[in-house]
């Protein structure tokens, strides 16, 4: 079986036309301080704020908190929850400093709810944010199991804002390795090996780990690495590769984007290719693929930036055009 995110039971394409339908009948806007800034396509939402912006950002673990369940495994989803959403965050260069979890479960365990709070005790720390509160939601007929997501407040500066629209024709796209899978793309990575009678706790040729223990592995923290990035260089965008991969790119400017020299991906991402059948562009637009977060910048900024970080490589260029291509003869994606 050719398996797909659609087959798996995640058509992305339906998503938009859902988020589509919900956000057409969001039409108040608040005047005064704290209106919203009116730019699409961010990873964050800005919020005006006199010579600042506030930004706020939504996420959740989603279906890696099933490969949790399966191992008994939950002090690290507590880490992913922080990083979707400061990944988010510090894509416009914003800083991220106060976070809320929100945790929904079946019935009340003293023991998993203390095994998630030290994963985002050590994701707020590593992002050196706050968890200022959260909410604990006992939904025994809604809810089998436990969901966790949270929200991030973070800011920037007005004059230092980064919104991808500044990117020019020959700049360079450089990416910041992944660690893992992250915490995208678990339903259909789940679904290939459980086709395949692979289940969570094996161990197969091509993996030093269990299966569950690699799809398990916390989602790559970029906030100060970033941070950093920011202040020594100019940047003309960014990209944090979560729901939809190198889609993601088509956030910035209208531009064709080309990855002609892609980070080898780690062999989980192989596995999960041959063992279903997948396809290239469906692998590229429901995975990270090894590349975490994208820079996009000048040649002489983005050949600064991959000189000075270790988990850093040039991928590829923007160009005139429109779309997504993995190397020249493969186009992804054509259309914004």
């Amino acid at each position: 079986m050719k398996w797909t995110y659609a087959k798996a039971g995640v058509d992305i394409d339906r998503k938009s036309g859902a988020i589509e339908s919900l956000v057409k009948e969001l039409k108040f806007k608040r005047t005064g301080k704290g209106q919203s800034a009116n730019l699409k396509g961010l990873f964050t939402s800005l919020i005006d704020f006199g010579d600042d912006y506030l930004t706020l950002c939504t996420d959740g673990v989603g279906t890696k908190l099933l490969v949790a369940e399966e191992l008994g495994i939950w002090d690290t989803v507590g880490i992913d929850c922080i990083a979707m959403n400061v990944n988010d965050t510090i894509c416009v260069g914003a800083e991220p400093i106060s976070f809320v979890d929100y945790i929904a479960i079946d019935k009340p365990d003293e023991n998993l709810t203390n095994a998630i709070g030290k994963g985002l005790e050590r994701g707020a720390e590593m992002s050196n944010m706050e968890i200022v509160g959260g909410e604990i939601a006992v939904l025994p007929d809604l809810v089998k199991g436990v969901d966790v997501s949270g929200t991030c407040l973070g800011y920037v500066n007005k004059k230092k804002v980064i919104t991808g629209q500044e990117v020019n024709e020959g700049d360079l796209i450089v990416s910041l390795e992944s660690s893992c899978v992250h915490s995208n793309g678990l339903t259909l990575a789940r679904k290939v090996f459980e086709s395949a009678g692979i289940g969570m706790n094996d161990k197969i040729p091509g993996l030093k780990r269990t299966v569950g223990t690699e799809l398990l592995e916390p989602t790559e923290i970029y906030v100060k690495q970033v941070l950093s990035i920011i202040n020594e260089h100019k940047v003309n965008g960014m990209v944090n590769i979560t729901g939809g991969g190198l889609r993601n790119l088509l956030r910035m400017r209208p531009m064709r984007y080309t990855i002609n020299d892609p980070v080898e991906p780690a062999p989980i991402f192989k596995k999960i290719r041959e063992l279903g059948d997948i396809d290239t562009s469906e692998m590229y637009q429901t995975f990270n693929m090894s590349m975490g977060f994208i820079i996009v910048a000048s040649p002489d900024e983005a050949e600064a930036v991959a000189s000075e970080n270790k988990n850093a490589k040039i991928v590829g260029i923007a160009e005139k055009g429109s779309g997504v291509l993995y190397e020249p003869e493969t186009v992804l994606y054509e259309h914004y």
